[in-house]
């Protein structure tokens, strides 16, 4: 029988909240379990297993991140809303790193599909790069390159990874501003020799 007051939301909430706290990749039923002063077992009523866990704190995740960016690029196109984008993917990442850790799991493609936030990342993201006139596979391609460099720069600065004395804000604020430069010039697929 399930515990008084334990549900899965209630589960998954406290599991992303441990991640962002211990790491994401620490995260463990035995310790959630401690959390709530309950034994292992009593969590498996509420999700099927460790891995059952992670995919629900990375829907979790991802749905908390694309309502930050939604209303961060509200009514902005372009380099605003480039820029809007940008700050909020950051700002998420860096205020809550174990969540933002689970984003980056790979998920079964069959749980994506029927993923209301993960549809709504990718229209989101895809709007406001068609607002650069880019069509597929430039799409993809534009996306790819944007994941890479907020997902790697968000890496680098909450790892310490970034010791030259330039002030980290302003180094963000140019890669951004590359990117807009990129996005406006994009070479269109079968234009480069």
């Amino acid at each position: 029988m399930a515990r008084a007051g334990l549900t899965a939301d209630r589960v998954v909430a406290a599991a992303a909240d441990l991640a962002d706290e211990v790491g994401f990749e620490n995260v463990s039923l035995s310790a959630l379990a401690r959390g709530f002063g309950v034994k292992d077992a009593s969590l498996y009523s509420h999700v099927r297993n460790l891995q059952d866990l992670r995919t629900r704190v990375a829907f979790l995740a991802g749905g908390e991140l694309v309502d930050r960016i939604a209303v961060a690029v509200a009514d902005r196109t372009d380099r605003e809303a480039l820029g809007a984008f940008a700050d909020a993917y950051r700002a998420y990442a860096l205020e809550h790193p174990g969540r933002y850790a689970a984003t980056q799991i790979r998920i079964d493609q069959s749980l994506i599909a029927g993923s209301p936030a993960l549809r709504r990342t990718a229209e989101i993201t895809y709007g406001m790069l068609r607002a650069y006139g880019l069509e597929e596979p430039d799409l993809t391609d534009a996306v790819r390159l944007l994941r890479s460099t907020f997902h790697g720069y968000c890496a680098l600065e909450s790892s310490g990874g970034f010791g030259a004395p330039r002030d980290v804000q302003r180094s963000w604020e140019r890669a951004v501003d590359a990117l807009h430069v990129a996005l406006t010039h994009w070479p269109r697929e079968g234009q480069v020799e």
